[in-house]
């Protein structure tokens, strides 16, 4: 099922999400919606509150990208309850980025490119993984959701202030999506 993608400027992005239990309702088709919302959004990646919950969920398949990124082929995962550290002292690079929650912004964003992740599965088997490269990048980026974080957070201030207007008009629901969106201006508690 596909789920509204809630859009920036909803207090749900800005509030940092908690960890699940194991009997956590739903749980298997919530993964399941979660996945169907980011491919019927043309997405590599989705992160619980941008359906609007304050969980510690992320969904990622990188396979659209394998055509550039020839290591992704075939990279698909489901991360609860994730916690990652920055690989420190590592290379940095700046790469353009967007967002489901942010429809037709697109800016470049200076990362890391290696961090180490732990999380368990939807079996709530545990893992702990250090990634590099475009992968990193995308992990990163879903994981400031789950940090109550946006990827405009990592811009310059000028930059900021020059895509205002957009930024505006996505918070007064003044943007058309070809998913399923629940603007700022009709939230629900």
């Amino acid at each position: 099922m596909k789920l509204p993608v809630y859009l920036y400027g909803h207090p749900v992005l800005r509030n940092v999400s908690t960890d699940i239990t194991p009997d956590y309702p739903g749980l298997k088709e919530l993964i399941a919606n979660m996945y169907d919302t980011m491919y019927a959004s043309d997405g590599v990646g989705l992160a619980a509150p941008q359906i609007g919950r304050n969980d510690r969920i992320v969904v990622i398949d990188a396979s659209p990208l394998a055509e550039t990124f020839p290591e992704l082929d075939g990279v698909r995962l489901t991360l609860i309850n994730p916690h990652m550290e920055v690989i420190e002292g590592g290379p940095k690079e700046s790469r353009g980025e967007g967002c489901l929650s942010l429809p037709g912004i697109s800016e470049n964003v200076t990362r890391t490119e290696h961090i180490r992740l732990r999380w368990v599965d939807e079996d709530f088997q545990p893992h702990e993984q250090e990634f590099t490269g475009f992968l990193s990048r995308i992990i990163q980026h879903e994981y400031d959701h789950l940090e109550g974080h946006v990827f405009i957070d990592h811009i310059s201030l000028i930059r900021r202030q020059l895509i205002r207007a957009k930024l505006n008009n996505i918070i007064n629901g003044k943007v058309r999506c070809d998913y399923p969106v629940r603007y700022a201006s009709n939230r629900r508690k």
